[in-house]
């Protein structure tokens, strides 16, 4: 029998603690990153009960981390600290050509994950599990562990999404690349960009993209298209979401922020192409501000911009 569904998401990855350059690249504000932190984040504020796991240095910033998931109300029995191990850092720069991050990531808690370490039943009491490319491409620990996790919710019914979030510099493409089809044969929601898919799988037309992954068995697409909007496609034909137009201040954690508010929606009963509509709104307002947490909407941004 499958546990009771007494939470709608719950996220497994790594967090870090985020500094991001100030105007005029003076100084540098403290915030939070992640991505699969920032997507449980998203989704609690648009009203899921959420959940995360992950491991965390025995630090301050460790501290911090847990500090900001309690008061955003995500739950936090997953989360390990680990005796020893620091957690990550990272720092955004703005310029011309976009964002820039540096990592200080190497050896961190999260990277340090195994199966064994996995923490019991709250995968199984979601109704769905969200990891990505990133869970997967800390270290070899942590990608046996998604799949640990993988294999967890479907033995109890949780659905399972991915966000692709193919990083080149954290593993080579070939190993990403079937680690990728690995994961969409048991996945139920795939979260691509156009870019990532085109540095990934060789793909830059969205129609093909969105083919490619349903001949790989995942059962339902939203490609992310960025100031475009989005493409969804439950194998049934696609499906092209308006944009919420606005001028972006930083797209930092932009993507988590969609995949985070359309799982929330997707939780709260609504169609595919009503949870991307919310979630394109919800994206575009995140880029209202500076930082991968702080900007985030809530549903009561959201739902009136909905008509």
């Amino acid at each position: 029998m499958s546990a009771a569904k007494t939470l709608d998401v719950v996220a497994l990855g790594e967090a870090m603690v985020e500094f991001n350059q100030g105007s005029g690249g003076l100084g540098w504000a403290a915030g939070f990153g992640g991505d699969t932190s920032n997507c449980v984040i998203a989704a609690a504020r648009m009203g899921a009960a959420s959940g995360y796991l992950t491991q965390l240095g025995s630090d301050a910033f460790g501290d911090d981390l847990v500090e900001l998931w309690r008061t955003e109300g995500v739950d936090t029995a997953g989360v390990r600290r680990v005796e020893g191990a620091e957690t990550g850092l990272y720092f955004v720069r703005h310029g011309a050509q976009g964002h820039r991050f540096d990592y200080r990531r190497a050896g961190s808690a999260a990277s340090r994950m195994r199966p064994a370490d996995l923490a019991p039943g709250l995968v199984e009491r979601s109704r769905w599990l969200h990891v990505s490319g990133i869970s997967q491409a800390i270290s070899s620990s942590a990608c046996d562990t998604v799949f640990e996790a993988v294999a967890r919710a479907r033995a109890a019914g949780t659905r399972v999404s991915f966000d692709l979030n193919f990083r080149p510099a954290l593993w080579p493409a070939p190993r990403a690349l079937a680690t990728l089809r690995a994961t969409l044969a048991q996945c139920d929601l795939f979260f691509p960009s156009v870019d990532e898919a085109q540095a990934l799988i060789g793909l830059d037309q969205p129609a093909d993209i969105v083919a490619w992954a349903h001949d790989q068995g995942v059962a339902r697409v939203a490609l992310k298209l960025g100031a475009r909007g989005s493409l969804v496609s439950a194998g049934d034909g696609l499906v092209e979401v308006a944009p919420f137009p606005v001028t972006p201040l930083d797209a930092t954690g932009a993507g988590d922020c969609f995949a985070g508010a359309m799982l929330a929606r997707l939780a709260a009963g609504d169609e595919l192409a009503a949870a991307a509509r919310a979630a394109n709104i919800a994206a575009a307002l995140s880029t209202q501000g500076y930082g991968a947490v702080a900007p985030l909407p809530r549903w009561s941004d959201v739902q009136p911009r909905l008509g």
